[in-house]
């Protein structure tokens, strides 16, 4: 894959034309969503190197990461003249450098792709690593390839734009960065911090730090062969809960990989040894700030039923990535049905 440039910005313009420069495009054009049309467009529209930039708008939410969202960027992308010498510059959350990602790649082959994550959860997580796809079929991330951005700009700008349930959505991927890194000091930095009144300075350097654990992880395993699994922690329940809410009432990502941590902790605790005070506290600190959701034990043969579909399974197994201890990962976890269950019970309960 082509290299990804990860940037931390101290003067946006000049970052973005410098990025603009390196990719020599015949054509330029951006992709917002509604949202980030409204609230970040504005912060580069006076941008010289944006001046005759298409623009690709699309309407927001994760149920519009969707097949239809996609075939509209294409032919957007062919009406505005896009040749594989262009370059498509994602302005938005996740939603939108994941579908951006998928559409750049996929376009006349392949054209050039520049993301600004304007969320935190795209700053942490979406827009590193070279993960790109679509919904599909009531799954997540169904559809997709992996392909690296030429370059990722990270501008602290963009927290300012965003609620609490946004904040709160990035910060759970931030979690699960503190539970895999090898600094043990940074998951009790990361529960100490007031996420609810957040000193978005203070924000912004653990960012860097957040996105420090994810870039040796994908360096060392851009594929998803082996360690890139330990990024999957979480996620086998979160997006059985994410997918399930789809079909009911949408949540943000965030908030899906949160409970499923509290699952997956759980099952950490049971099977691998994880430490039980450990999985309290952040059993706590998520119960405090994202609640849970409204599931009985009537959604569990269709919550199981939803991870069987989970890209990382072999075979029949559903597969996990546990944990040990802060750190100590251990991909390729499978669970009994049985065991699932209790997690799903503890969820509930606990």
């Amino acid at each position: 894959m082509e290299e990804q440039k990860i940037i931390l910005s101290d003067g946006l313009e000049s970052v973005l034309a410098t990025a603009v420069s390196d990719c020599s495009p015949d054509r330029v054009l951006v992709l917002t969503d509604e949202n980030t049309w409204r609230l970040c467009w504005p912060v580069v529209q006076h941008f010289s190197c944006l001046a005759q930039a298409g623009h690709i708008i699309i309407p927001a939410g994760d149920d519009h990461k969707s097949l239809e969202s996609l075939a509209y960027v294409w032919q957007e992308m062919q009406r505005l003249g896009a040749t594989r010498h262009s370059l498509l510059v994602s302005l938005g959350g996740g939603m939108v450098t994941d579908l951006g990602g998928f559409a750049a790649s996929t376009f006349k082959r392949g054209l050039h792709l520049v993301n600004i994550p304007t969320t935190l959860l795209a700053m942490v997580d979406a827009s590193v690593g070279g993960k790109t796809g679509i919904n599909f079929g009531g799954l997540k991330n169904e559809l997709g390839v992996f392909r690296n951005a030429s370059a990722v700009i990270l501008d602290p700008v963009f927290l300012q734009t965003l609620d609490r349930g946004n904040i709160l959505s990035g910060y759970a991927e931030m979690l699960k960065h503190g539970l895999i890194s090898s600094d043990v000091a940074m998951l009790p930095r990361l529960l100490k911090f007031n996420v609810e009144q957040p000193d978005l300075s203070l924000l912004a350097d653990m960012v860097v730090e957040s996105v420090r654990v994810k870039q040796h992880v994908v360096t060392e395993d851009p594929l998803e062969q082996g360690l890139r699994k330990a990024l999957n922690l979480g996620h086998t329940v979160g997006h059985a809960f994410e997918s399930l809410a789809l079909r009911r009432r949408p949540v943000l990502h965030g908030y899906a990989v949160a409970w499923g941590l509290v699952c997956e902790l759980y099952l950490s605790v049971v099977k691998t040894g994880f430490p039980v005070d450990c999985m309290r506290q952040v059993v706590g600190f998520v119960t405090e700030h994202y609640g849970r959701m409204d599931i009985t034990c009537k959604d569990y043969p269709e919550l199981l039923q939803l991870m069987t579909h989970d890209k990382k399974n072999t075979g029949s197994n559903i597969n996990f990535t546990l944990l040990a201890g802060v750190g100590d990962i251990r991909i390729n976890q499978t669970a009994s049905r049985a065991e699932i269950e209790e997690a799903l019970d503890f969820y509930r309960e606990g």
